[in-house]
Order: C-alpha cells, then structure tokens, then sequence
C-alpha cells in the first residue's frame, strides 16, 4: 500500500513517522508547498527506517502521489489576528480546494484521511469537494479524544488502556461527549469493574478525567505549541486498519446521513473500518444526558457547516 502526506509539518511528520516504523505500509510520499522541508522531513525519517522496517519514504510533487491508496490532509493556514472562524474556514476550504482537485487527479481511488483542524467541518468540506461517497472521506474526529479517555480511565483502574472500551463522540472540540454510560473495562460495566478493584468512580474522579480529556491539547499547546505525536499515532492506526482491511472499530468523523434529527453532519461516533474506508456505523447505548450533548454537538457542527458557502 502507498500512502501519501499533505502537508509536512509536524502533524503530517508524525503520522509520516509513525508509519514508517511500524512498517504498515510499502511507501509514504510527503507533498509540501514548502518542498525543501518536504525533503527534509522524509529523508529525517527515512534514516529511522532501518532501525524499525523497510517503508520507503519520499517527497515530491503530487504526481510522486499517483496510484496512492490513501492520501493523509493535513494542510491548512493558521488564523489571523481578529480572523473569524468562519473567515478562517473560508480560507482552509479555498486550500482545501486546491489539494483536494490535485489528489483526486492523481489518485482517484484512494481514500481521503483528513487531519487538518477543525477535523469535522474540513472532513464536510473534503467529502463536498471531492464528490467521494462519505464513507472513503474519514476525518480523524475524535480518535484521539477517545485515547486519551482510555488511558486516563486506565490509569484510575490501574489497567492498561488496550483493555479499556470507551468512546468520545461528536465534535473533535468543545461539545465533545464522552460516552460514560457505555464504557467496559474489559466485558464488565464501568461501576461494577471499578467497586471490584476499589476504584470508584465518584463526582470528582468524572470531572477530573472529563477535564482531562477535554483541555488535553490546551496543555499541550501551552508547554510545547502544538500536539502532533498523539494524532500522528491515531492517523498511522486508522491508516492501518484500512491497509490490513481489520474491521476495527474507531472513532472516526464521516459526514453522517442522521444523527440526534440532524441530517448529513460529519461527526465523530464508533464505526468499522476496512480496505473500503468505513463500513457501518455503531451507536452505543446512552443515557438521556448524552443524547442530548450529542445533538447538541451535532447542532453546532451542522450549523457552522451550512453558514460556509464553497
């Protein structure tokens, strides 16, 4: 399988690295507007390779991208001084243009993995531009969201986070909702597993967990700048499922036909991805609350997609 990046910063680095070390995928190709870091980036990687697999690891033009099986976006422009959010989509979707027309014209067939923020609204935009059946334009959405809501509840059950089965849904972003009703540590309910290791999970442990889920990247961002290693792991492993065609459930954001009464949203909720891109959608058991955090994060996207006119 051959796999190609746009955008080679460090998001698009990241997910570059760690697919070539685990060595998924026979060929990774970097494309860059700033080709000099391209080059930079792939051949960094590259002297890794022999430590871990053989992947080849390239730069190059678009072209270098043809017969690609899945192409990673992760281009994109950071906002202005006193730029809207809308204005700012405004721009990335003018960009996204661009890329998307590029990538279909050299790999028509491959499935589109979105990356670039915010995930839920460019993945819209991807699917709106691209003309691809929804279920082969993937945002990332919440996958990340959803690792580290597992290892903190791992760390609290003093279990490795492998073992725990929790998912966030919605918006990667504010109205985030961590899907509490429906977590398992291993087969068994999250309460029940909790009061058999004498870990309950009070008030305080929820809050403390929900917060660190929810303002991970605001930490992240506040002592080093950006995050990078986390999604570019969680970018390498949807890309693994779709190479080795697993059927892995992930939290994924497509645009969606219906979700809480609103209709044609990209968000993220469980689903099982394979060699086709995704393959269904799963809708995990939620209380009443969660229901309508969720349609309330499904309003919110669903909203700021149809005020951006492409």
């Amino acid at each position: 399988m051959q796999v190609g990046i746009v955008g080679a910063g460090m998001v698009g680095s990241a997910a570059a690295y760690a697919l070539a070390l685990s060595g998924t995928v026979l060929r990774i190709v970097l494309v860059d507007r700033d080709e000099k870091m391209a080059r930079a980036q792939a051949e960094d990687i590259a002297h890794a390779v022999p430590f871990a697999s053989s992947t080849q690891v390239d730069a190059g033009d678009y072209d270098a991208m043809a017969g690609a099986n899945v192409v990673i976006l992760a281009a994109g422009v950071s906002q202005k001084p006193g730029e809207t959010r809308l204005e700012l989509l405004g721009r990335n979707a003018e960009v996204f243009r661009t890329v998307v027309g590029e990538v279909r014209r050299v790999a028509p067939d491959a499935i589109l993995l979105v990356a670039s923020n915010p995930v839920d609204i460019m993945t819209d935009i991807a699917t709106r531009l691209s003309g691809l059946p929804p279920a082969r334009v993937i945002g990332s959405g919440t996958i990340l969201d959803t690792a580290r809501f597992r290892w903190l509840l791992g760390q609290h059950l003093g279990i490795a986070p492998q073992s725990v089965h929790a998912y966030v849904m919605g918006e990667h972003g504010d109205s985030e909702v961590l899907a509490w009703s429906a977590v398992r540590a291993g087969s068994v309910a999250l309460n029940s597993f909790a009061a058999q290791v004498g870990a309950a999970i009070t008030g305080d442990v929820r809050a403390r967990i929900d917060t660190g889920v929810r303002r991970a990247a605001y930490t992240i961002i506040e002592g080093k700048g950006g995050t990078w290693y986390g999604i570019g792991a969680g970018l390498a492993r949807i890309v693994r499922a779709i190479a080795r065609n697993e059927q892995a459930v992930l939290s994924v954001s497509i645009r969606t036909p219906e979700v809480e009464g609103y209709r044609d949203v990209a968000l993220s909720v469980p689903r099982v991805v394979g060699r086709d891109g995704v393959i269904a959608d799963l809708f995990p058991e939620l209380d009443d609350g969660e229901h309508a955090a969720l349609a309330e994060s499904a309003r919110i996207l669903k909203e700021t997609a149809d005020a951006l006119t492409l």
